[in-house]
């Protein structure tokens, strides 16, 4: 059964990796490249829940919390050079933060996925994607950025996520990391409803190979 289960793992693992490199560099003022690529695992964790069930999707989000993690601890261990200092890639809160939204995000998209999968047939993936990457935006930028969270890893400084901004440079004042989380949202959500194309071509064909 794993054999069948690997494209999935493949393409979830690719997506990780491929985030947890293009994160590193950014688009514009409020977004990463990694911001393109990472809502693509909520696509690859519905096509595995439409075809082969709850179960095998739990087990391709597993593999990519796994190939996560690796990531994270590799990035803890490159330093980039600041103004006369150097600093990790991936900071604690960042990893945690990371981790803890992708499994709770990609396991809250499989329940809601399985409890609605029975009506038509869009309806299942997008309002799990939708509640999964909401879930995935507010616990990732919070726990990575949010002042509530500094009991995590005081010595990490995010005083510059904290600063007051317009949101998206033209809403009312409010903490930059508060900015980042919208533009990530809104382009998960923009994504979640292109994303229906190809989960409709590939479920089919897919299916079809099944039966």
């Amino acid at each position: 059964m794993t054999r069948i289960y690997l494209p999935g793992i493949l393409a979830m693992a690719a997506i990780v990796v491929a985030s947890n490199i293009l994160v590193q560099f950014l688009l514009g003022d409020w977004l990463t490249w990694g911001a393109l690529t990472y809502p693509f695992a909520f696509l690859v964790t519905d096509v595995m829940n439409r075809v082969y069930g709850p179960q095998a999707a739990r087990r391709v989000v597993w593999a990519g919390f796994a190939v996560g993690v690796a990531c994270s601890l590799i990035g803890t261990q490159i330093m980039i050079q600041g103004d006369g200092y150097e600093f990790p890639a991936v900071t604690l809160r960042v990893a945690v933060g990371s981790g803890v939204a992708f499994l709770v995000a990609q396991m809250t998209d499989i329940g809601v996925f399985a409890a609605i999968s029975g009506r038509t047939w869009w309806k299942a993936p997008l309002v799990s994607t939708l509640i999964g990457a909401s879930l995935d935006t507010a616990i990732f930028f919070s726990v990575a950025f949010a002042a509530a969270f500094t009991w995590l890893e005081p010595a990490a400084d995010v005083s510059w996520a904290q600063e007051m901004v317009p949101a998206l440079g033209v809403g009312p004042m409010t903490s930059l990391w508060v900015s980042l989380a919208i533009a990530d949202w809104i382009v998960k959500i923009s994504l979640a409803l292109i994303a229906l194309v190809p989960f409709r071509i590939i479920t089919g064909k897919m299916t079809q190979k099944l039966a």
